[in-house]
């Protein structure tokens, strides 16, 4: 059965096209005028290989806005800290999309889209505090839209939402959580399109760089809790 891809239906016209061979290094505003990225030189495959370098290191507190990622686009997006990520498209994610770290970092990822991830797309190693809210955002082709860290070495409850979430099967689950840390999800307003996209798989994450077990799937109420979802 072929499925429409809704998330690469609304990535604009690329403005220009530029290979980056070394990391870019963003503080404050990268408004990229929705130029096409694309990896080159050692930047990684856009493979699932761990240790890849992003296209954009984001320093806390920074903003990446109107940027289309190629392929291959290697390690895609690294946020030290609080980040805002708007307007930004994704037309072939590599191992991760984006990753978030820090502690107390609040990330805002707004009106973009994502497809062809084979795992995550977007991967939050965050410490205590802050939150990710991801919102008016279309993903299609994918493996998880979010997954919070299940095995680091540093672990903490994490709180994200998501609001005005489109998403295109083939699909596995929109969210994994580990619900013995804490974490928090909030779904407020989803599309599904196509069969069996599940919305959170629950799991108990550990700090030992184990394989998480999952424990459970589906809203719970408490840990996972799902408002104004249509589909499928």
């Amino acid at each position: 059965m072929a499925f429409t891809n809704f998330a690469a239906a609304d990535v604009p016209p690329a403005t220009g096209e530029q290979v980056v061979t070394e990391t870019i290094e963003v503080s404050g505003v990268f408004d990229g005028e929705n130029k096409r990225f694309i990896g080159g030189g050692d930047l990684g495959d856009g493979g699932q290989d761990e240790g890849q370098d992003p296209l954009f290191q984001l320093a806390a507190g920074a903003t990446l806005r109107n940027v289309i990622l190629g392929s291959p686009a290697a390690d895609g997006v690294h946020c030290a800290g609080s980040c805002t990520l708007s307007g930004v498209h994704w037309e072939d994610v590599g191992e991760d999309a984006a990753t978030f770290r820090g502690t107390g970092a609040t990330v805002v990822i707004e009106n973009g889209s994502a497809t062809a991830a084979d795992d995550k797309v977007f991967q939050d190693n965050r410490g205590a505090g802050g939150s990710v809210t991801i919102r008016n955002f279309e993903v299609s082709n994918f493996g998880k839209l979010y997954r919070s860290c299940g095995n680091c070495s540093t672990q903490a409850a994490r709180t994200v939402t998501m609001q005005d979430i489109t998403a295109t099967a083939p699909g596995d689950i929109l969210a994994g959580i580990n619900v013995n840390l804490g974490d928090r999800l909030t779904i407020d307003g989803v599309t599904l399109v196509g069969d069996d996209i599940g919305l959170c798989d629950l799991f108990e994450g550990n700090d030992t760089g184990d394989e998480p077990t999952k424990i459970g799937e589906g809203p719970d109420g408490t840990a996972c809790v799902a408002t104004g979802v249509t589909g499928p």
